[in-house]
């Protein structure tokens, strides 16, 4: 296998790298390094270099949606009986309990839960449950979390990367 294609299969198994190889603000031999891959680093460097080339420049869209913040949230036995949320085996609904769940309804689809996620992370929120479904988003957080939640989901809504 080529230099230049052992370097895009290391660039895909850190997506990060491709994100900020698409908005041209990496280091190249810095990023060389990082892969840590056989050859010479700037071999690799210019490998990257001409990947990013290739690549079509970072863009982001913002989606038109509503986001709201529901009280009184938890796990459910009977999933069946006003489950908001289903994952596997464990049912989220309203009972009273000490989570929230954050709802965003409108343009929502698995890039929008990816970016939402990945900006729950940045501020340090853990989600309890999260799923998206038709033009509905839901994420269940500890109560505390309720107010940070609903303005991280829409700082991410409001620059989804486009694929």
């Amino acid at each position: 296998m080529s230099v230049a294609a052992e370097t895009r299969d290391a660039v895909a198994d850190h997506p990060f790298l491709l994100r900020a190889l698409r908005a041209g603000i990496v280091n190249y031999t810095a990023a060389a390094r990082f892969l840590d891959l056989e050859g010479e680093t700037d071999a690799i460097a210019t490998a990257l270099r001409r990947y990013a080339d290739e690549l079509p420049d970072h863009e982001t869209e913002s989606r038109d949606v509503r986001v709201r913040m529901e009280r009184g949230f938890g796990r459910i036995d009977d999933a069946r009986e006003s489950a908001m949320l289903v994952v596997g085996t464990t049912a989220f609904g309203s009972v009273g309990d000490e989570q929230t769940a954050i709802v965003a309804t409108g343009e929502v689809d698995s890039e929008a839960l990816a970016a939402t996620l990945e900006r729950f992370t940045i501020e340090g929120i853990e989600p309890v449950g999260a799923g998206v479904a038709e033009e509905a988003l839901f994420i269940i957080v500890d109560r505390r979390d309720g107010a940070d939640a609903v303005r991280a989901v829409e700082a991410a809504l409001e620059s989804i990367p486009v694929s």
